[in-house]
């Protein structure tokens, strides 16, 4: 565990006019974002930061860490919403006992929102220069912990746990290597994403970037939120074929079984923490650049005063990126995956001081260091998967960064 801190925090909050683009506004450091349409949050620079150590209680010493960092605070918060005043970011490995969980305190956060801007501060003046943007270049990939022909035999060997009777479903993810002929900046690949994939949360923290379509946790007040997503198959060709596959995922009893554990294991994580639930009885199309998603948006009210840490230590993982039941899931991935996850497929996002916030699952997303990225994909595995059709959608899945990287 390390923490690094400026004591007490100085927070100023102020109106600004629309900055109309605020990844526009990042400078070339360590750049920090969670974008929507254009809405929501950048950060640049550190006024705090601690790395969680790794355990199950992990998400408990988070929130204890920010309280005591918020509640030390010297507050001058004039717009007073969600995500004014002080705001971490924060990435959570997937894996509970795995090193890499991060909290950040940006120094300045620029925001947007339903037609309001604000501009946070920490300190004295911590404006950096901002300098264009440049590309990375030629792309070389290359194999990650597993070849593509390896990865599909793993996936044959859980299909066949699942027919045993030893799990329903199981998760595999799969990494994809990135050299670049440059360094790779960020900012880069987030202003790429979020011009593509404006449905997506495009998201940047301590260099795990990417575009999630996958909301965890949407917490304002005692309103809650989450789009479980589960069933996926790629784009058409044209319109009619695009029809047709959609209609196809629908129809498909691999994909709505699916769909049903990941709708499930949202309700359950949810119901001990909300005095209302609303539930869909059925999915949705979620229909991107790239994919088709089965979607359902879960809404709820929370029955105390639950931060949106609380809920995400309830939800993760959800069978989404974990499977069913979880812990023979978690079992299976870590005999079979063959990689650490680090932070794909663990809750990235951020928190104000009120303990609102929005979280997604890291999907569709890189680390970035110099030169080098490290891309992530990963499917949903059942009785009924096809290796073959389960690589072909964990390419397309990558296609995303690999998008990002070349342009």
């Amino acid at each position: 565990m390390s923490v690094a801190l400026i004591r007490p925090l100085v927070v100023r909050t102020v109106a600004v006019s629309d900055p109309d683009d605020l990844l526009a506004r990042l400078p070339d450091a360590a750049p920090y974002a969670w974008i929507r349409h254009g809405e929501g949050l950048v950060g640049w620079g550190e006024a705090a930061r601690a790395t969680v150590p790794p355990g199950p209680g992990r998400f408990d010493w988070a929130r204890g860490w920010l309280s005591s960092l918020f509640a030390g605070a010297l507050i001058e918060d004039e717009v007073g919403v969600p995500g004014s005043g002080p705001v971490a970011f924060g990435s959570f490995t997937f894996d509970a006992d795995a090193e890499g969980t991060v909290l950040v305190v940006p120094r300045v956060v620029l925001a947007r929102r339903n037609g309001r801007a604000w501009l946070t501060t920490i300190g004295d003046d911590a404006f950096d220069l901002v300098t264009p943007p440049s590309a990375p270049g030629r792309i070389r990939y290359g194999d990650g912990s597993l070849s593509a022909p390896q990865w599909e035999h793993r996936v044959a060997r859980a299909v066949r746990r699942i027919r045993d009777g030893m799990l329903d479903k199981v998760v595999l993810a799969r990494d994809l290597t990135a050299v670049a002929e440059r360094d790779i900046d960020p900012r880069v690949l987030l202003e790429r994403l979020a011009e593509r994939y404006p449905e997506c949360y495009t998201f940047s923290v301590d260099g795990l970037v990417g575009a999630t379509p996958e909301l965890l946790v949407r917490h304002t007040g005692q309103a809650v939120e989450s789009l479980v997503l589960a069933g996926t198959t790629p784009r058409g060709a044209h319109p009619a074929d695009d029809a047709a596959r959609g209609a196809a995922l629908y129809a498909s009893h691999k994909d709505r079984h699916e769909h049903a554990y990941a709708v499930a294991s949202v309700r359950e994580a949810l119901a001990p923490l909300c005095s209302a639930l609303d539930v869909p009885d059925r999915p949705e199309l979620l229909v991107l650049p790239n994919v088709q998603h089965l979607a359902s948006r879960v809404t709820g009210r929370l029955s105390d005063g639950a931060s949106v840490l609380d809920v995400v230590a309830a939800m993760h993982p959800t069978a989404a990126v974990g499977g069913t039941p979880t812990g023979a899931a978690l079992r299976v991935i870590r005999e079979l995956e063959g990689m650490d996850r680090a932070g794909y497929s663990g809750p990235v996002g951020w928190i104000d001081s009120r303990g609102d916030g929005e979280w997604g699952i890291a999907l569709r997303c890189a680390y970035v260091s110099g030169r080098r990225a490290r891309l992530f994909a990963g499917c949903g595995i059942m009785a009924g998967s096809d290796p073959a059709a389960e690589l072909a959608e964990a390419q397309a899945k990558l296609r995303v960064m690999q998008y990002a990287l070349e342009g």
